[in-house]
């Protein structure tokens, strides 16, 4: 199926509740935004006593060294980063927390990248001289030092260093740097109001579309879980830690750096307090800097009957450990998706569907051009939010798949610049088969933004440069420009629409009434 490029002629309309969480983008943007000269270096050692006084001894974690590996100085080191949960029910009972996130970080200036991992903390493993629990039982059984050893028992990876989040940390260390730009999938909404304690969780209200996030809803974006799976929600942090990272360069971090290092002292524990164990770390980082960040997701776990724990193969563990250890570029590191009944019947009629119409379509998509047409009428004469560019929908969709209306929204993406007015945009939101798995089409005047850098590649697709931003293999993102506007289809969390179906999408974007 091929789509011609159109005119630009007008169209004719036919937290109060969760206390701590752990997330290690802030590390990762003080350790990987740029390369730092030596004579940065010299004079960040200067302001180190800063972090630790900061901290003082009472946020150093003791007894852990004996679970920590030893690396020689400069080599390459994995950092585990862990914040706890404790819910509003568990603080009335004086239950401990246990952790909430569960992220390593590989820094390795040898291998290609530097590396990401989030452990769902649902699944169950062996916790060392407790028997079998959910992995993050752990800490609640016995603070960092046992998290750490069960993740080493699990993964059977070195792990050099332990750092403890506090989300009052990163809330203000995101909105100091300037908080960060998001393409935000699907709206994200819960309130308290009305529920017991025990129903209770993370407020939130962030709306679907391309955004800026600050500190309360950029931490609410990433601990999300409600109607979530552990693996959406790890897919949700490293969207948010990629960006982070390329977003906030090394001149904001550096010229804030006594600020940042306030911060990070109060609202963290680690066992790295020393000037020399810093120090070393940072040069690392520095000499990392240069390498992107590749995450890697767990593959799909399966229920435990009787329960709410996952499980996952020993053989998968095995895999998964080896790409963290690497760094070497793959197909794919995404999860698959889990599919309920629904959605297979769903998609079983969707396919009949596709049969009878236009045989060009590709694999796993079909033609859905008046639902599309649909939500961008809607768009482009939206009397509140007017758009003076044109509207673009997509004519194929994803088997089995469904816009959500009452996402689909026209809106203004606000500027770091107060004085400013902003960028006209719209969003337009698919929900794809399985768990929190949505796509969409944004479009906007702000051409420049952030998300926008550094394409991995471009194609030209019937008229049309798509530029391509691939991550593991898939692409995760497919853009195009015209003289007023740009357009993007964004993929799920867990990158669910192949290379082709994106592409084919993207090419399939059109205007009402063409």
């Amino acid at each position: 199926m091929s789509v011609a490029v159109d005119s630009e002629k007008p169209p004719r309309p036919g937290l109060s509740v969760v206390k701590r969480m752990a997330l290690a983008a802030l590390i990762i943007m003080l350790s990987t935004a740029a390369a730092v000269a030596t004579a940065a270096l010299l004079e960040i050692k200067d302001d180190v006593t800063i972090f630790i006084r900061a901290g003082g001894v009472h946020n150093r974690i003791k007894n852990v060294e004996g679970a920590l590996d030893n690396v020689s100085a400069g080599g390459p080191q994995t950092i585990l980063v862990l914040g706890s949960d404790r819910r509003f029910i568990d603080k009335k009972t004086g239950a401990p927390a246990r952790s909430d996130t569960m992220l390593l970080i590989r820094l390795d200036p040898s291998k290609a990248a530097t590396t990401v991992m989030s452990v769902p903390r649902d699944l169950r493993v062996q916790i060392p001289g407790h028997g079998m629990g959910k992995i993050n039982q752990a800490y609640e059984q016995g603070g960092p030092v046992l998290a750490v050893k069960t993740v080493r028992n699990l993964l059977h990876i070195p792990i050099s260093h332990v750092v403890n989040v506090n989300f009052g940390g990163f809330q203000r260390a995101v909105d100091r740097l300037g908080c960060v730009y998001m393409d935000v999938d699907r709206t994200y909404y819960h309130s308290n109001a009305g529920l017991p304690p025990s129903a209770q969780y993370s407020e939130i209200n962030v709306k679907a579309g391309y955004q800026r996030l600050c500190g309360e809803n950029a931490l609410a974006f990433v601990r999300f879980r409600h109607a979530d799976s552990d693996l959406v929600r790890a897919a949700r942090q490293q969207d948010f830690l990629r960006e982070a990272k390329d977003q906030i360069g090394v001149n904001k971090i550096f010229s804030d750096r006594k600020t940042l290092l306030k911060i990070f002292g109060r609202y963290t524990q680690t066992d790295i307090g020393t000037e020399a164990a810093i120090l070393r770390l940072l040069k690392l980082a520095v000499q990392s800097a240069s390498n992107p960040v590749q995450q890697i997701q767990f593959e799909p776990v399966s229920d435990i009957p009787g329960s709410s724990d996952l499980a996952i193969a020993p053989a998968t563990l095995q895999r998964l450990a080896r790409q963290f250890m690497d760094a070497k570029s793959t197909k794919s590191t995404r999860a698959k998706v889990k599919k309920t009944a629904s959605d297979k019947a769903r998609e079983k009629r969707q396919k009949k569907q596709k049969r009878r119409s236009n045989s060009s379509v590709p694999a796993g998509l079909f033609l859905a051009q008046q639902g599309g047409e649909d939500q961008a009428v809607r768009l482009a004469t939206d009397p509140k939010h007017p758009l003076s560019f044109p509207v673009y929908y997509p004519k194929l969709a994803v088997l089995g798949s469904t816009y959500v209306t009452s996402d689909n929204r026209a809106y203004r993406i606000l500027d770091r610049d107060p004085k400013k007015k902003g960028h006209e945009a719209y969003r337009i939101v698919a929900s794809a088969p399985g768990i929190g798995q949505y796509y969409g089409v944004e479009g906007t005047t702000w051409k420049d933004a952030p998300i926008l850098g550094s394409p991995t590649s471009t194609k030209k697709v019937n008229g049309r440069t798509l530029k391509l931003y691939g991550d593991g293999g898939r692409l995760r993102l497919v853009a195009w420009s015209t003289p007023r506007a740009v357009y993007w289809v964004s993929n799920t969390l867990l990158q669910s629409l192949t290379n082709g179906q994106m592409i084919a999408i993207a090419d399939s974007l059109t205007r009402p009434g063409s």
